[in-house]
């Protein structure tokens, strides 16, 4: 059987200087020579048993340290160099076990560096945050998905393209469609394009919510979906069809960084288009303000979902023809954010839209009710915001599909002016609006004392622990 054999020179290395010995004094200890110890420490000859005996007996050294890999350390730096950031430095993992071999405390410096990045990187992302709220545009970001891209793209900008509305209007008002727009819309992809709408059962459409097969030129459409939203896919696809320059020529203006996320901001385009045809501009503003935006009256009067109507109020920014500048708010029950939009850009800095004490939340225990209330951020600004839970795609008993609510909101200055405003508490005695609900824009980022909702400590104070008295908060902070 071949001998194994023991290379050892960098442990034989910290061993003697951890002992303050020069290769000279260490030889003469082992009773090799010195030159015999550096061929040794270079890792140009293996260790022999009686040197290891030799060790153990002159420097107390267990054998057992002569052997193996320091798992910890190496399986440290694989991570560190598992970073998108390092992943492409080293070729191999041979490097990885020479540094953490030869050099172990700078491996542990390296490491103890790299999770102070990590930590710091969070940190940042937490700055960032806090920024957003003072309205300023944080100068760094953390790796993003295509789809963070695209969202805080929309989310930024005001809701409004002129030209998909423009070229909406004239689509609208070649296709005549009286009071049914999806038989229009039937009837122009078949004429124009030779495209035939079909609706699947969901054991012949399992995933897809609408797919085009150019092959036999069928547009194939879940029968999960809504009525309303039926349409709006079969909108989606005609609209992809006849604004074939609007639409690109909208996504390049957004200055996307991929090809995912120009992917993904064509379909949200599309949408918009789509959106524009069902509810063209200057009828849906003039039906909204002779309603005072109540939008079941909208929604019946177009044909839409709730969810379509809403969204649509937050459009309506043409100049000298523009209505109340909503934003909405849209998350499933677990809070997990859908949709962000707003007439002039989600009001992130001033709004927030993260507090628990949103009706937005409130509204999964009444399903299908509207919730309205007037609420204030610790600044004064105060807002209106109703909430209403939506109807997504239906399910089969055995499944369990995701729900979400729907949260509009505009500045208190205009509850006169909006349906929902009458269902605010009366005003008080001397003029003044009666109080609003106490929120803010993220318990991390929220420093109202004595919250009862509060979820998390906020990270622009420090927490005020005292063991003899106990706050309401469980996050007390000085």
């Amino acid at each position: 059987m071949a001998e194994h054999k023991i290379f050892a020179g960098a442990r034989i290395r910290r061993i003697r200087i951890g002992k303050s010995l020069t290769q000279t004094a260490m030889a003469h200890g082992l009773g090799i020579s010195p030159s015999y110890l550096n061929l040794i420490e270079r890792n140009q000859r293996p260790l022999t048993v009686q040197l290891i005996l030799k060790l153990a007996s002159v420097y107390q050294v267990e054998p057992e340290e002569l052997h193996g890999e320091e798992s910890g350390s190496l399986a440290s730096l694989r991570e560190v160099f598992a970073d998108p950031l390092l992943a492409g430095e080293l070729p191999g993992e041979q490097e990885l076990i020479e540094i953490s071999e030869a050099a172990p405390n700078a491996a542990a410096g390296v490491i103890k560096l790299f999770r102070a990045y990590r930590e710091q990187a969070t940190r940042l992302t937490d700055l960032s945050d806090i920024m957003a709220r003072d309205g300023q545009q944080a100068a760094f970001a953390g790796a993003r998905l295509p789809i963070d891209e695209v969202r805080d793209t929309f989310e930024r900008r005001p809701n409004h393209f002129p030209a998909l509305e423009e070229e909406a209007e004239a689509f609208i008002k070649l296709l005549a469609p009286g009071d049914d727009l999806a038989s229009a819309l039937k009837a122009w992809l078949r004429t124009e394009l030779g495209i035939v709408v079909k609706v699947l059962p969901v054991s012949a459409m399992p995933n897809w919510r609408r797919r085009y097969d150019r092959h036999s030129q069928r547009l194939f459409i879940s029968e999960r979906l809504s009525p309303f939203d039926q349409l709006r896919e079969i909108a989606m696809e005609a609209c992809l069809v006849r604004m074939r320059v609007a639409i690109p020529a909208a996504l390049q203006a957004l200055n996307l960084s991929s090809e995912e996320a120009r992917r993904l901001g064509r379909f949200e385009l599309a949408r918009y288009a789509a959106h524009a045809l069902m509810m063209p501009y200057q009828p849906f503003l003039a039906a909204a303000q002779r309603a005072r935006y109540d939008i079941d009256v909208l929604r019946s009067r177009f044909g839409v979902s709730f969810e379509q109507a809403a969204n649509r109020l937050t459009m309506l920014t043409r100049p000298g023809a523009g209505g109340v500048p909503f934003f909405m708010l849209e998350i499933d029950h677990a809070g997990h954010r859908f949709r962000k939009a707003g007439a002039q850009g989600f009001p992130q800095a001033r709004f927030g839209g993260a507090c628990p004490k949103l009706p937005i939340h409130t509204t999964f225990s009444q399903p299908g009710q509207v919730l309205v209330e007037a609420v204030e951020m610790p600044n004064g600004a105060e807002f209106l915001v109703v909430a209403r839970t939506l109807e997504g795609p239906q399910g089969a008993f055995s499944e369990r599909p995701r729900r979400t609510a729907l949260l509009l909101g505009c500045d208190i200055s205009f509850r006169d002016d909006i349906i929902y405003g009458g269902a605010l508490p009366a005003a008080a005695a001397k003029g003044q609006a009666a109080r609003a609900t106490p929120i803010g824009p993220a318990c991390r980022l929220c420093e109202r004392v004595a919250c009862l909702a509060r979820a998390e400590p906020p990270i622009t104070r420090p927490l005020g622990l005292d063991e003899m008295v106990t706050g309401l908060s469980a996050f007390d902070f000085q």
